[in-house]
């Protein structure tokens, strides 16, 4: 894509990841992952819907989006965005709060998916600078327990959150037979279900099945499967797995379906995650 650049990292351990990128036409399709995500936007304006509205991210913003939030973005104009993500997988963020509390502690949650924050954006950089510019393994440490801390006492409210249905309107109910269809598609994201099957394998009618997900996940079940799927595959890329056998693995049709539907939700290609 002309004008679009990206730059990626892994960490060896697992839940750590950072992207550096640049686009003009690349458009993120609705996603989410199973990290927190932290972006700061160096230049240009990212335009994004998350919880059901829509957002820019401008320089000297910090983007915040917990795990499982689904979420898009795109350029807001013709001059494109640069920008610079890191994810940190929960567990990270858990052992660096009760390495300060001295206790375990729950989970944060990010209530605004934009920050206005240059304290946050200062720290984010470096942390990020550090992991893409081949820092050694004590200074990227230290600067993600300093950063973690630092995001959740500017950013966060307080008391835990719960993985999970974050969009409940339905109650109960709903909420609990969404967990049920979402289980059925992890455990079995390889069969090409049917908008029939789900319902009678959840005991509901497709229609019912289909406003309960949408509702809890922000997302519909097929989105959702697939999801599921690239997650997997990510998973599998990171053991070194040829791209082919990957897909046929993870329930895509061939090699170039799972590139598609990589770049569009994570901004590269397995094979540049492969090598991340």
């Amino acid at each position: 894509m002309s004008g679009d650049w990206s730059r990626y990292w892994r960490s060896p351990r697992l839940g750590l990841e950072a992207m550096h990128a640049h686009f003009e036409r690349h458009t993120y399709h609705r996603h989410s992952h199973e990290t927190y995500s932290f972006g700061i936007t160096d230049d240009g304006r990212q335009a994004f819907t998350c919880r059901g509205a829509g957002h820019t991210s401008t320089p000297g913003m910090v983007m915040a989006f917990n795990p499982d939030d689904p979420h898009d973005g795109w350029a807001a104009d013709e001059l494109g965005f640069t920008y610079r993500i890191v994810h940190i997988g929960p567990e990270l963020v858990s052992a660096a709060l009760a390495g300060v509390a001295d206790r375990a502690v729950g989970l944060p949650l990010f209530a605004e998916p934009v920050v206005h924050d240059p304290v946050l954006v200062g720290g984010l950089g470096r942390l990020h600078a550090a992991l893409l510019g081949g820092a050694p393994a004590l200074v990227a440490d230290e600067l993600l327990d300093a950063v973690i801390p630092a995001l959740v006492r500017r950013a966060a409210l307080s008391g835990p959150v719960t993985r999970g249905p974050r969009f409940r309107a339905g109650g109960r109910g709903a909420a609990g037979l969404a967990r049920r269809v979402a289980e059925l598609l992890e455990d079995d994201h390889r069969t090409d279900h049917t908008a029939d099957s789900l319902a009678a394998l959840s005991g509901s009618s497709r229609f019912t099945v289909y406003r309960a997900f949408r509702a809890a996940y922000g997302m519909a079940p097929s989105e959702y499967q697939r999801q599921v799927r690239l997650r997997a595959a990510r998973g599998l890329l990171s053991r070194g797995l040829p791209i082919a056998d990957v897909a046929a693995e993870t329930g895509f049709a061939d090699q170039s379906h799972l590139t598609r539907w990589f770049v569009r939700c994570y901004g590269i290609t397995p094979g540049v995650y492969r090598r991340g």
